[in-house]
């Protein structure tokens, strides 16, 4: 398994009238959040493309517990529960400044051959990276 978190404060643009961050940015939130977690690893979304594989989302489920509110420090803990395949599933839990849980959530990604245009395996190399936390 392997873990990451990071944190995002709550911008004025990201709310709504009431000052609670829009529902629709929580799936922005996830992708800074995998992001940031292969980027730990040496791992980005640029280099993979110039390898030719691309990582689509396949489907993004999302439940709202508590609002995210202006100006709040978010932090957000995503899992990798197991080693990716032509898949690779991140689950998020994002918690308030009080470190209540406020949201959880799910990706699905699939690995895509550009040239092909078609599901493919995770590069090698990029499970060479993985494989340390997959024992």
């Amino acid at each position: 398994m392997f873990t990451n978190t990071n944190k995002l404060r709550v911008r004025y643009g990201e709310t709504d009238q009431m000052g609670y961050m829009y529902y629709g940015n929580y799936a922005e939130f996830y992708e800074v959040a995998r992001v940031e977690m292969l980027r730990t690893l040496g791992l980005t979304y640029k280099g993979m493309e110039e390898f030719g594989i691309m990582m689509p989302v396949l489907e993004l489920h999302c439940k709202y517990i508590k609002p995210a509110l202006y100006d709040e420090e978010i932090t957000i803990k995503t899992t990798i529960e197991k080693m990716p395949g032509v898949k690779i599933h991140f689950k998020y839990e994002l918690f308030n400044e009080k470190q209540e849980l406020i949201n959880v959530g799910e990706t699905l990604l699939v690995f895509v051959n550009m040239e092909a245009k078609r599901p493919c395996l995770a590069p090698a190399y990029f499970l060479d990276k993985m494989k340390p936390f997959f024992g």
